[in-house]
């Protein structure tokens, strides 16, 4: 693909945007990509990391490195355990170690919800041939935590049907594997 800025050398940044649902491409060479000032995606660096991403995302969008002219409250946040501060993970795109996980949680939230459109759970996928017994094993897993629990607070009509409720799920299963096994 050949440069859109130059039409001469190849492009070797595509650079797609999407916004409420509308989606946007820019291929562009090295050398355009740094001249196109507006981009901010090199900002005078010969390249641009996964780093330099992360780093945009967390101080609000922007690809700029921030000047540190103003101390805010995530600059004094310090990870106990390795004295990281959130500043410092910023620049550098990872973590000093496991606890800061725990730190910075809170500031984290609002980027993953911008990464993963809302989540901040992953949940995964379940395959098709096998998802309905993966399915329901699951939701009786969480029955049986909530059994448990109910049965702790002593809300005993609930756990009666929280019980009732796992039975029938398990039976489904039950039959669901004996029906899988005659094909």
């Amino acid at each position: 693909m050949i440069c859109e800025q130059c039409n001469e050398r190849p492009a070797t940044l595509h650079f797609t945007k999407v916004v409420n649902g509308e989606k946007s491409e820019v291929h562009l060479c090295d050398t355009c990509a740094q001249e196109k000032g507006q981009m901010s995606l090199f900002n005078g660096n010969a390249g641009f990391s996964i780093n330099d991403l992360l780093g945009g995302l967390l101080n609000g969008g922007t690809f700029h490195h921030s000047s540190h002219n103003a101390v805010t409250h995530r600059e004094e946040l310090r990870c106990p355990k390795c004295h990281m501060i959130y500043q410092q993970f910023v620049e550098i795109g990872r973590f000093g170690c496991s606890e800061c996980y725990k730190t910075f949680k809170n500031h984290l939230v609002p980027v993953l919800k911008r990464l993963h459109s809302g989540n901040i759970v992953h949940t995964g996928k379940i395959p098709k041939k096998a998802g309905g017994n993966i399915s329901l094993k699951k939701r009786i897993e969480e029955l049986k935590q909530d059994l448990k629990q109910s049965i702790e607070q002593e809300e005993f009509e609930r756990a009666a049907n929280i019980r009732d409720e796992v039975r029938a799920l398990e039976k489904e299963v039950n039959n669901g594997q004996e029906g899988g096994g005659q094909s």
